[in-house]
């Protein structure tokens, strides 16, 4: 079994890796796990003012930053992983990714830095839900 596992850096994407790391815990196989973080593109302007280098650094950083939790949670829980950043919306970016990895499920947190748009589940987990072919699990 592949597992996306998509984080944000948030409370609820820390709850969504335990989740992965209690569901490895009970296969008979290890799974494959890809720790996915999909950033926002910079605004154009924002972009050209920083140059090539900077909004690489940019989005590096931003990646480093929303992972730093979650790689150590997997490496506390002996799960081997691989790490994929990709810059674009997240909601198309994350189903995107798993159709390219040939991921079986996706597991994200149901509300992160973007919830405010949805009440009971955060915006980027719907449209995941509804975007993605192959099953979701969403970790409140």
């Amino acid at each position: 079994m592949h597992i996306l596992l998509a984080v944000d850096g948030s409370a609820v994407a820390t709850r969504a890796v335990k989740h992965v790391a209690k569901l490895a815990a009970s296969m008979a196989k290890p799974p494959k796990v890809t720790l996915l973080f999909a950033d926002e593109p910079l605004l154009r302007s924002v972009a050209v003012s920083l140059g090539a280098q900077g909004v690489e650094k940019y989005h590096a950083d931003n990646a480093a930053y929303a992972t730093r939790q979650a790689r150590a949670a997997l490496n506390r829980a002996k799960i081997t992983f691989k790490e994929d950043m990709r810059v674009g919306t997240p909601a198309p970016t994350i189903v995107k990714a798993a159709k390219d990895l040939k991921a079986d499920l996706i597991v994200m947190g149901s509300r992160g830095h973007t919830a405010l748009a949805s009440v009971f589940l955060g915006s980027v987990a719907t449209k995941v839900i509804a975007e993605s072919p192959i099953p979701v699990t969403v970790v409140r």
